[in-house]
């Protein structure tokens, strides 16, 4: 179960991280509310986690989930850049995450 919360601490760090580009672009409640809601239960469920998985694996896992999903958000709803290299690299971080969770 606690590799379930770590993944959805990840996806909810996304959505805070959403939520910090609405605030930037259109500084209103709802664009809070999605900021502080997202990390908050972010937080809340990568302290579940950590409660079976180790402290480094679960952060770098983590902060993998939100690298990524975050890169993936921007190029697809934000009109970041696509280019090959950045795919190469989500890969990598992909592939490490993976790595880390099949030495844990």
């Amino acid at each position: 179960m606690a590799w379930v919360y770590l993944i959805l601490a990840g996806t909810l760090e996304v959505v805070g991280v959403t939520g910090m580009n609405k605030v930037a672009k259109n500084n209103n409640l709802q664009a809070y509310m999605v900021l502080l809601l997202g990390f908050i239960f972010s937080f809340s469920f990568l302290g579940l986690a950590m409660k079976t998985i180790p402290a480094g694996t679960a952060y770098a896992v983590w902060t993998g989930i939100g690298t990524v999903g975050g890169t993936l958000v921007g190029m697809l709803f934000y009109g970041e850049a696509k280019e090959w290299r950045r795919i190469l690299f989500i890969g990598l971080i992909l592939v490490a995450v993976i790595g880390l969770k099949t030495t844990t």
